[in-house]
C-alpha cells in the first residue's frame, strides 16, 4: 500500500523526467519568503436567476464567488487532504491482468490488453516538471472529461468504457493519431508558440489559415480555426494539414473526419460554455481509431487543464479597454515557483506553500462547477486513494473478462 505522501510528490531531479506517450493506444533551493497575504487577481462572474421566466444577472466578483459558503464547504475536506494526494500509481504491480504503465504529466495510463486503464492523478506540473499535488484535481479533470463525453456523443463517438473512480476511466484501446487538433477562436497568448505571438511577430498564415491584417491581442476570430500541432520530444510543433498528409500521419479521409469534429466538437462547447457564463477560448482534442475503423475521441475534453476559459459578462469592456480577459487565474502557483527559485535550472524545488496549494484546489472545484453547472461531490468515505482506486479497477477488469 502506499505510504503517506508529501504535500509535494517526490521531486524530480532536473532534466530526469521524461513525460512517454504511447505510440499505438489511447491514450531544492531553500525556501525564500512567505508573504503575510496572496493577492489573488479580482474577477466577476456572471450569477444568473430566473424569475417568472425572466432572466436577470447580477456581477459578483471573484472574491465574493470564490470565498462563498460554498468554499467553506470544501476548504476542511482540502486541508484534510493535502498529505492524501494522488502523486502516484502503480496498478501494473498490483491489479492482475495490467502489463505496463506510461506516466504522463498528470495520468498514468495502463495497458489492460484490449482495454486501457487512465488514472488522473493530482499532479501539478509546469517547467516539463512536477510542482505539487493538488487535492482532488484528478477527480475534477476526470469528471469533467466525463460530463463532455457524454454530452458530445451526437457530434462523435468516443473511447469510454466505463468510470469505475472518481479518477479513472477505462477506454477502448486504438491507435492513437500523432496529432493535437488544437482549436482557436480568439487571437491571444503569450508563449513562443501561441498565436497571438506568431501574429504580431508578422506571420499571415499559420497553420494552413489565412489571418487577416489588424487584429489586435485578445480579438475574436472572424471564424474558430484549428492549428493542429505533432509531438516532439520535449514541445509541440506547429503543422499544416497537407504536412500532415505528406508525413504520412492521417490520411486525407482521417484528417477531414477529425478536423470537422473538432471544430464541430469547439462549437458546441462555446455554446455551452456561453449559457454558463464563460467564453470557451481554445482547447485541443485528441483521435485515435478503434478496431472497427471509427474515429474515436480520447484523452480529455474542455478541461480546465486542457482549455482556456475567459469570464464572458466582462470581456467586451474589457476588451475595448485594452485589458486583459478576465479568467479563474491558475498561474499564480507557477509564478510563485518563479519567484522563489529556478524552476529551469535548479535541481530540487522548495515545497509550495499549503495555503496557495488549497486555493488552486479550490479553483479546480470552482471552475468544474461552473463549467458543468454540478455539484463536485467529494469521496463519502475516509479509505485511502490507493486502496480505493486499487479495488474499484480490479472489480471493473474483472467484469470487463
Amino acid at each position: 500500500m502506499a505510504a503517506r505522501t508529501a504535500l509535494n510528490p517526490p521531486k524530480t531531479p532536473l532534466n530526469s523526467l521524461k513525460f512517454q506517450r504511447p505510440n499505438s493506444s489511447f491514450s531544492s533551493t531553500p525556501f525564500v519568503r512567505k508573504p503575510d497575504s496572496w493577492n489573488y487577481p479580482k474577477i466577476s462572474l456572471s450569477v444568473k436567476s430566473g424569475q417568472n421566466h425572466h432572466q436577470s444577472s447580477q456581477v459578483a466578483s471573484l472574491d465574493t464567488l470564490l470565498n462563498s459558503g460554498r468554499k467553506e464547504e470544501f476548504l476542511d475536506a482540502i486541508k484534510g487532504s493535502l498529505h492524501n494526494c494522488l502523486s502516484e500509481t502503480n496498478l501494473h504491480l498490483t491489479v492482475p491482468g495490467l502489463k505496463s504503465k506510461i506516466r504522463g504529466k498528470v495520468r498514468d495510463i495502463y495497458d489492460g490488453g484490449d482495454y486501457l486503464v487512465l488514472v488522473t492523478t493530482d499532479r501539478q506540473s509546469a517547467f516539463d516538471r512536477i510542482l505539487a499535488s493538488i487535492p482532488f484535481k484528478g477527480q475534477v479533470l476526470n469528471e469533467t472529461s466525463l460530463w463532455w463525453f457524454n454530452r458530445t456523443q451526437h457530434i462523435t463517438p468516443n473511447a469510454v468504457v466505463s468510470a469505475p473512480d472518481k479518477n479513472v476511466t477505462i477506454a477502448k484501446k486504438c491507435s492513437v493519431f500523432p496529432v493535437e487538433f488544437v482549436v482557436r477562436g480568439y487571437v491571444t497568448g503569450s508563449t513562443d508558440t501561441s498565436l497571438w505571438t506568431v501574429y504580431k511577430n508578422g506571420v499571415r498564415s499559420y497553420c494552413g489559415n489565412a489571418l487577416p491584417e489588424g487584429l489586435v491581442k485578445n480579438q475574436k476570430l472572424p471564424a474558430n480555426i484549428l492549428t493542429p500541432t505533432t509531438k516532439a520530444e520535449d514541445h509541440d510543433v506547429p503543422v499544416t494539414p497537407d504536412e500532415i498528409i505528406e508525413r504520412g500521419l492521417m490520411t486525407q479521409a482521417e484528417f477531414d473526419e477529425a478536423r470537422e469534429k473538432a471544430l464541430r466538437l469547439f462549437e458546441y462547447g462555446q455554446r455551452v460554455a456561453s449559457e454558463h457564463g464563460l467564453i470557451l477560448v481554445d482547447t485541443k482534442y485528441e483521435f485515435g481509431k478503434g478496431s472497427d475503423g471509427s474515429i474515436l475521441l480520447i484523452d480529455e475534453v474542455h478541461t480546465p487543464d486542457s482549455s482556456r476559459y475567459w469570464i464572458s459578462n466582462s470581456y467586451e469592456e474589457r476588451f475595448q479597454n485594452g485589458l486583459e480577459p478576465e479568467n479563474v487565474d491558475k498561474e499564480f502557483l507557477r509564478l510563485w515557483f518563479k519567484d522563489n527559485c529556478n524552476p529551469y535550472e535548479d535541481e530540487v524545488l522548495p515545497d509550495a506553500p499549503a495555503e496557495l496549494v488549497s486555493e488552486l484546489a479550490w479553483r479546480y472545484i470552482f471552475l468544474y462547477e461552473t463549467i458543468t453547472q454540478s455539484r463536485f461531490e467529494l469521496p463519502q468515505t475516509e479509505e485511502k486513494l490507493h486502496d480505493r482506486i486499487f479495488r474499484n479497477v480490479s472489480s471493473a477488469l474483472s467484469s470487463l473478462q
